[in-house]
């Protein structure tokens, strides 16, 4: 089957974990500055769409080359393959376009002259004067950084964050991929206690479960690819009874989410049922400071609010004392905090282990890692 030279996208940040998730499906990879190449047939588009949890995207690269003039960009964009993949009544906006550090800096003429040079290349290549423009959709990416060019299709549709289940949320919620992104940075196994101690809409608590349970992120939604007329429709059953198969429905969780807000609450129990792990994780109302536990060598992963808005900051550093209080006194948990706060350790009343830099959407964060100390229990 026809190999395919692949990139997964992903936030600033992210790629350590993104390419460890690659590696760990046997893929060889390069690790660049917001994606991770890899190569596959059609399987392995699908499979990566459907198994990726930190991933935002997975696209095909069509093309890569130097350019300094819009010139070269139209010859250089029409000489690539592209009736391999788009069918002369395909729909094939540029969708996304960016340039940084480039000749060519205007955006809508990359788009407008990235379009034109597809056109023509289909025109000759399939002999049709006239492109509809009415059948499969085919969304195109050019990026352009130092003069150099990289234009892809993606696969995946909608971003690979929307799972399927979140069908309510309260006010700026982490995106799926990145709440499973916190989770495979923690050192959590399934056997041991998981608590979000600010859990909002229940994001971080369901990616947890889905982890433990093994459950492909992606099983209940379809991609892009699946609609195109070359894709061979039967990997579609097939790659997801395989995903079936490899899901751990039966396996035993202790997942908790707490959060002070009761119609958070609510919230999170709905989109658990959504996911089909109503009964796998507690989500309860309950205050940072009311919480306590006499179990051990369990996982904190919180992600409390930051304190952006005046008047704001005041409360969540009460909270992060709240935190400090009560977690210092449980040495064989660890905890990972995310908050954009630089005055977060003094708050808390601990240095962290270890600090690591990460982008919730535009946002600047870092997660404040305490790991804990492992007792037999």
């Amino acid at each position: 089957m026809h190999k395919f030279n692949l990139i997964a996208t992903c936030g600033q940040g992210i790629e350590s974990i993104l390419t460890k998730e690659l590696k760990k499906m046997g893929y060889q990879t390069e690790t660049e500055n917001g994606f991770v190449r890899f190569s596959g047939d059609q399987s392995d588009i699908l499979k990566t769409n459907l198994w990726l949890r930190s991933a935002d995207r997975v696209k095909i690269l069509v093309g890569e080359f130097h350019t300094l003039r819009f010139d070269d960009l139209f010859e250089s964009v029409k000489k690539l393959p592209w009736s391999e993949f788009i069918g002369w009544q395909d729909s094939f906006p540029v969708s996304e376009a960016h340039s940084r550090d480039s000749q060519l800096f205007s955006v809508p003429d990359i788009q407008r002259i990235t379009k034109k040079a597809i056109v023509e290349s289909l025109r000759l290549s399939t002999g049709h004067q006239i492109l509809p423009e009415d059948g499969k959709l085919f969304d195109i990416d050019i990026r352009i950084v130092k003069n150099n060019v990289r234009i892809m299709i993606d696969t995946s549709g909608e971003s690979l964050f929307k799972r399927g289940y979140r069908t309510e949320h309260g006010g700026a919620p982490l995106k799926e991929n990145f709440a499973a992104s916190l989770v495979l940075l923690t050192n959590w196994f399934s056997d041991n206690p998981f608590v979000d101690p600010v859990c909002g809409s229940g994001t971080i608590p369901i990616e947890a479960a889905m982890i433990g349970k093994n459950l492909a992120p992606g099983m209940n939604r379809r991609f892009a690819i699946e609609d195109w007329d070359w894709f061979d429709k039967k990997l579609s059953d097939d790659l997801r009874d395989q995903a079936d198969s490899l899901a751990d429905y039966d396996r035993p969780l202790d997942i908790r989410g707490y959060d002070i807000d009761g119609n958070m609450i609510r919230i999170s129990k709905e989109n658990a049922r959504k996911a089909g792990l109503y009964n796998d994780i507690q989500f309860k109302q309950l205050a940072v400071k009311d919480w306590s536990t006499d179990q051990k060598n369990g996982i904190i992963v919180a992600n409390p609010p930051y304190g952006q808005r005046l008047g704001e900051i005041e409360q969540a550093r009460e909270l992060y004392q709240q935190m400090g209080a009560i977690y210092n006194k449980m040495p064989t948990w660890s905890k990972y905090i995310l908050t954009s706060d630089e005055k977060f350790e003094s708050y808390y009343g601990q240095k962290a282990t270890k600090k690591r830099k990460l982008y919730n959407g535009p946002i600047r964060t870092d997660l404040y890692q305490f790991w804990g100390r492992k007792e037999r229990s």
